[in-house]
């Protein structure tokens, strides 16, 4: 497999993962670029042009809330965790930890 079907893949993978990451990152409200500042530094690399358009379904789908305000004279929009956010957020962390099981228990197979 060449460099650039890795890539496809490992992509696929961090996209599933990156709505979990910002539900997490977002129990404290924040803007969208301190999500991509603070998903790059702990090691999950995310182009702006898949944030925000997450950060916009995630809202529509009602686990998201935001509101603009205009501080250093310029506007952002903060994002924070919905009441439906945080009833569904243990569920997919739930859900996440028995998919990682699973691989490391199928990974035990194969050695």
């Amino acid at each position: 497999m060449n460099d650039i079907g890795i890539e496809t893949i490992s992509l696929e993978m961090r996209r599933g993962v990156i709505v979990l990451a910002v539900l997490n990152l977002l129990q404290e409200e924040q803007y969208g670029y301190s999500v991509l500042r603070l998903l790059a530094e702990n090691g999950l690399d995310v182009d702006q042009g898949t944030l925000y358009p997450l950060l916009r379904r995630l809202e529509s789908q009602g686990l998201l809330e935001s509101n603009w305000r205009v501080e250093e004279a310029r506007p952002r929009r903060y994002y924070t965790i919905s009441p439906l956010g945080r009833q569904v957020l243990p569920k997919l962390q739930k859900e996440w930890d028995a998919i990682v099981s699973a691989v490391q228990n199928i990974s035990m197979i194969g050695r």
